[in-house]
């Protein structure tokens, strides 16, 4: 049954609109380049609209938030991070890159370093971070409408993956440019007007369900309340206190009341935990426990000083690393085009990170039974009934469900379109049909896994997974193969398999640990601080030692890139295999 009709009418009403976009922008769309490259002829603020609505995913709009109210100021490391590398992008990367003339990163590669084994190495990590990108979009999509409206949770998923694969089907990276660049908006506003009118509500004092905060500085409970967990989670006592407990604790089974001291209780799944008014909230294991703690960086030691540095690793230079973002870049005119949507990105995105930022402060006094079950995607979509119960928190509800619902689609559209141009050029023969084939078998495989997989943290999967394999792989070879001359192909093979195996090695011991006793490191839940110097350091020695396989025209490939652009030095590389994009090709 369906809970909230405002929330549903909006999250139709931004499922048409998408559609409705998709068709304006795909009509002219029949040529490879229109569908690859959207005929690189996107202005730099169109694009940079585009790209901004792209990038913010369900990590930065329900992740963000809900890290900020789990963990406090340390989290705000992550949208930092998201922008900041934006700025490395724009100094290092962009302008360059379009000069490549390429349609993708792996032909980017392969256009530098001369050598199909190569591209056919990055053609394997472009797919694994695009899908391992893909799979949370459509997970939390779930969450979202399920959360709003009761439906199904994988109705959710199955209904962002319907949408983005016909909107690709039809045009490609003509038809999702228009999409994406108007979603940006509508998720500025999505975000921006109900954090203005809760953060009015804040500064209105304390009651409508605020928490009280003791002396302490721990939260406390502001009436009675019980909360059913999903499914298992450790947390800890904050304090002692008394509670009543109906499911399993610590592997055994309670039926009234217990009593709980300050350490780590293991709650099973569909427990239910009552709590009176003034007890404390005991929180998830590994988040602060009071106030106090929650706004000191310097609470967790060497280890959380080490992890603070490998997540600056992963955000930062992931981002120069992300196929669906850099793809982007090649749809400009020319390098300045490129460098100038960057500088755009960096004030769009700089401003839309403010409003997930005080969302998650206001939650953490309004919405505690988050800080038990772990489950604080959910902050941004809950928080405005809880601070208005009234017809006013539904509108608010609904306009933040509609955001939500934009960022998967919006994500997603990009996502598919790197994913399907990578295997369309690099596995079949190039052509509209075969990028249209390409469309449906990655979102076949998308949904699929999204339905089999359990569903983590959306940020923390995103960000520990596909940020960390991008700065270990495609940012030392793009950094390196536009600003070096020696590197190799050799080096470059030796770098991705070397960076990329490490991380994939460190997740699969992270994810052993978790079920045989945490005895992994934590350094290898984010390995970005020695798997991203560990890239460099291979590709640089490698093609020292293979210094021979160096291109033989390596000096008139870095003169195209470097070279300004009114001197005429840039090519597109496949208009043989493409056209010109002047006549269809399908």
């Amino acid at each position: 049954m369906v809970q909230n009709i405002w929330s549903l009418s909006l999250v139709v009403l931004v499922a048409a609109l998408t559609f409705l976009l998709g068709y304006v922008g795909s009509r002219r769309a029949n040529t490879t380049p229109d569908f690859l490259v959207a005929r690189r002829a996107i202005p730099a603020t169109r694009n940079a609209a585009a790209i901004s609505g792209e990038y913010l995913s369900a990590a930065s709009f329900l992740g963000v938030a809900g890290l900020v109210l789990k963990d406090g100021i340390d989290a705000l490391w992550y949208p930092i991070g998201f922008t900041a590398g934006y700025l490395a992008m724009m100094l290092f990367v962009a302008a360059p890159l379009r000069r490549s003339g390429a349609y993708t990163l792996p032909d980017f590669a392969e256009a530098r370093l001369g050598s199909r084994e190569l591209r056919h190495v990055c053609t394997f990590f472009v797919v694994c971070i695009g899908v391992l990108y893909l799979v949370p979009q459509l997970q939390s999509a779930g969450l979202t409408l399920n959360t709003i409206t009761g439906l199904p949770v994988w109705l959710g998923g199955v209904v962002v993956a319907v949408i983005v694969v016909v909107n690709v089907l039809g045009g490609g990276m003509r038809a999702i440019t228009l999409v994406q660049a108007f979603q940006y908006w509508g998720k500025l506003f999505a975000v921006a007007a109900p954090t203005f009118v809760l953060f009015a509500v804040f500064l209105a004092g304390p009651g409508n369900g605020a928490q009280d905060v003791d002396d302490q500085g721990v939260l406390r409970f502001h009436q009675d309340t019980t909360i059913t967990t999903t499914e298992p989670v450790r947390v800890r006592a904050v304090l002692p206190m008394e509670l009543e407990v109906v499911g399993q604790v610590n592997g055994a089974l309670a039926n009234g009341p217990v009593y709980w001291t300050p350490r780590v209780y293991e709650v099973g799944a569909r427990a239910e935990l009552r709590f009176r008014a003034g007890d404390p909230v005991p929180v998830v294991e590994g988040s602060p426990a009071s106030n106090a703690q929650w706004l000191d960086p310097r609470g967790r030691g060497l280890s959380g000083l080490l992890e603070t540095y490998s997540l600056i690793f992963a955000t930062f230079l992931g981002t120069m690393g992300l196929p669906h973002v850099l793809v982007r870049f090649y749809t400009n005119p020319d390098g300045r085009a490129a460098r100038r949507t960057a500088l755009h990105v960096l004030y769009l995105l700089g401003l839309f990170y403010l409003f997930p930022t005080v969302l998650g402060v206001i939650s953490r006094q309004y919405l505690p039974e988050l800080l038990v079950t772990g489950k604080t995607d959910a902050a941004v979509l809950l928080l405005p009934h809880m601070m208005v119960p009234s017809l006013g928190g539904k509108i608010l509800g609904a306009i933040v469900a509609a955001g939500a619902f934009a960022a998967f689609l919006s994500t997603s559209s990009g996502l598919v379109v790197s994913v399907a141009g990578v295997v369309s050029t690099d596995i079949l023969p190039g052509k509209v049909r075969d990028f249209r084939w390409a469309t449906l078998l990655t979102g076949a495989v998308a949904i699929g896994l999204a339905l089999l997989l359990p569903r983590g943290d959306a940020s923390l999967t995103v960000v520990a997974m596909s940020f960390t394999l991008a700065a270990s792989t495609f940012c030392p070879l793009l950094l390196l193969g536009i600003w070096w001359r020696g590197l190799t192909w050799v080096g470059a093979m030796a770098g991705l398999i070397v960076g990329g195996g490490l991380v994939i090695g460190s997740q699969v011991l992270t994810v052993i640990s978790s079920y045989t006793g945490d005895w992994a490191p934590p350094i290898t839940a984010q390995p970005a601080l020695l798997t991203v110097p560990a890239a460099f350091a291979t590709m640089v020695v490698i093609s020292k030692l293979t210094a021979r396989r160096s291109p033989e025209d390596v000096n008139q490939i870095l003169l195209r890139l470097h070279a300004p652009d009114p001197l005429g030095f840039m090519r597109d590389r496949d208009v043989q295999r493409f056209g010109s994009g002047e006549k269809a090709d399908a």
